[in-house]
């Protein structure tokens, strides 16, 4: 592994969307930081199944972290990892944070009982029902909820208050919730700055350095990425720049559709700006 002065984890689910074109120039941007051997970590809600397709067109060889922190997915060989704590899935080597699944299933379940809340997992969905609820594709919607570690869900007829109540119940389990959207996930044991840490643990001892670690994420991941790094650039929308500046003071706000952007990044991180 080559030496760098930074590790970037970059929240793509605004990048690439599950829906629509990727912003312009982040292929290139992903090239350029592979020639300069600079490590970008992919972060998403989505899971290891549905971003196979965006790591294999833009030819993305470094770990991943995925189910809104729910684990770590190391490439084949990637640290040669001995005796860690890991589990195989698929073709990756696994960090789990979270309890795999069925536990969030179980605790979705024993939560819906406690609070007479009704949800409905799109687990039980049929394929038309799926794609419906998803608003994607039947290929891409079965992809969505073939999961590792959380549960996809949503509620069914719920009122703000029975919500909260669900919510709240979720707490006192240690059942972390996550809104996207109409949809939510339940996970036991999720810690997105636990995965940052662990991995950035597993790069200081393969490098024997501490770079730094940059958190690059839209508007509404950055809230839940930025802590979690030493340094932090959000990409806003035109309409959210005024806004993003002042909710994350110690951030670098860009526009997410700059042409420039991607030039700015890379400027930043190599001069720690």
């Amino acid at each position: 592994m080559h030496q760098t002065q930074a590790i970037l984890f970059i929240a793509i689910d605004s990048i690439i969307p599950a829906r629509g074109k990727a912003v312009a120039g982040f292929d290139e941007f992903c090239a350029t930081l592979d020639h300069n051997a600079i490590p970008s970590v992919w972060v998403t809600s989505r899971s290891r199944l549905q971003i196979d397709e965006p790591r294999r067109r833009v030819g993305h060889g470094n770990p991943f972290i995925a189910e809104d922190g729910c684990a770590v997915y190391l490439p084949e060989d990637y640290f040669h990892l001995k005796g860690a704590e890991t589990i195989r899935l698929g073709r990756f080597t696994t960090i789990p944070v979270a309890q795999i699944l069925p536990a969030a299933k179980d605790a979705l379940d024993s939560l819906s009982e406690e609070t007479e809340v009704e949800v409905v997992k799109l687990k039980s969905l049929s394929p038309r029902e799926l794609t419906q609820n998803t608003g994607l594709p039947q290929r891409e919607a079965e992809l969505a909820r073939q999961r590792d570690f959380d549960e996809l869900f949503f509620f069914a007829g719920a009122n703000e208050t029975d919500v909260t109540r669900f919510q709240n119940a979720a707490t006192e389990k240690k059942t972390a919730l996550r809104q996207h959207g109409v949809m939510w996930s339940a996970a036991v044991g999720a810690n997105l700055k636990q995965c940052v840490r662990d991995l950035t643990k597993l790069y200081e001892r393969a490098l024997r350095s501490h770079p730094s670690i940059i958190a690059i994420a839209g508007t509404a991941e950055a809230a839940a990425l930025l802590p979690c790094c030493d340094r932090g650039i959000v990409l806003a929308r035109h309409a959210e720049m005024d806004t993003a500046a002042q909710k994350h003071t110690k951030a670098r706000v860009l526009g997410m559709f700059d042409e420039s952007v991607w030039e700015q990044i890379l400027e930043a991180v190599t001069t720690r700006r």
